[in-house]
């Protein structure tokens, strides 16, 4: 237990609860095919900031992908996908500036504010139909790279703009997982670039991707057709409880 709590620079008390908060992110995600990072953002920021939890991330939806990508990329679009990924590459660069600029607190701030906004937009079903052209489809992948350089939260913005796509609900849904994959191979780059993906980021992603496989896996093995239409709006006012509960916490504080 030592050994891992000096490879990830957390105390014991920090520890387990990012173990714990990682393993219901991964049930989320298993059930209801998004939310992971934002779920992790919204309750863990309070104990690491943005800048040092988003490498983490990225271990943890690219491990939470690999168990869900045979589907993604035998239904997906994946014309749209790749397209939305090179136009994330844009944004990426734009959010973490953002990201390392700001002092801790605005940036804690700011990325809860972007979950909240996302999710309330996600829960009033809003459906963008400007974003139908490929001016949209370029523009969306940009903005989703802006807010995961922010709070690692671009498919929620991706997730959006499939709701404006006229096709089944098993190809967006395909859709999404693939971006989410790919969108984390090509931004390891953008990480790398930046110096943000350093010692404790892959640490702390590697040993947290173990709890969020296994809440992934249960997850899914949860998942009833028949409350599929719950788990969504469940998730999201969660997301956005969790993120106000947040953001009144780094207010006060």
């Amino acid at each position: 237990m030592d050994w891992l709590l000096d490879v990830t620079n957390l105390t014991q008390e920090n520890f387990l609860i990012l173990a714990g908060l990682t393993l219901l992110a991964g049930i989320v995600r298993g059930f209801s095919g998004f939310a992971l990072s934002a779920m992790v953002m919204a309750t863990a920021v309070i104990i690491l900031p943005p800048i040092e939890l988003i490498p983490m991330l990225w271990w943890l939806e690219m491990s939470a992908s690999l168990l869900m990508l045979k589907n993604g990329w035998a239904e997906a679009d994946r014309p749209m996908a790749f397209g939305l990924v090179i136009a994330a590459m844009i944004g990426w660069p734009i959010g973490l500036w953002l990201t390392l600029s700001l002092p801790v607190e605005t940036s804690k701030a700011l990325a809860l504010s972007v979950i909240v906004i996302l999710a309330a937009t996600q829960l009033a079903k809003l459906k963008l139909t400007f974003l139908a052209s490929k001016a949209g489809l370029y523009g969306t992948g940009i903005v989703a790279g802006i807010v995961s350089g922010v709070a690692h939260v671009g498919g929620m913005v991706v997730a959006l703009y499939v709701l404006t796509a006229n096709q089944p609900a098993r190809v967006m849904r395909a859709s999404l997982v693939l971006y989410l994959f790919l969108g984390s191979a090509s931004s390891m780059i953008v990480l790398l670039m930046f110096g943000v993906m350093d010692f404790s980021g892959v640490a702390r992603g590697l040993v947290f991707a173990l709890p969020t496989m296994f809440g992934v896996l249960l997850g899914q093995r949860l998942f009833t057709e028949r409350l599929s239409a719950y788990y969504r709006p469940f998730c999201l006012i969660l997301l956005i409880g969790l993120a106000t509960l947040g953001l009144i916490r780094t207010q006060l504080a």
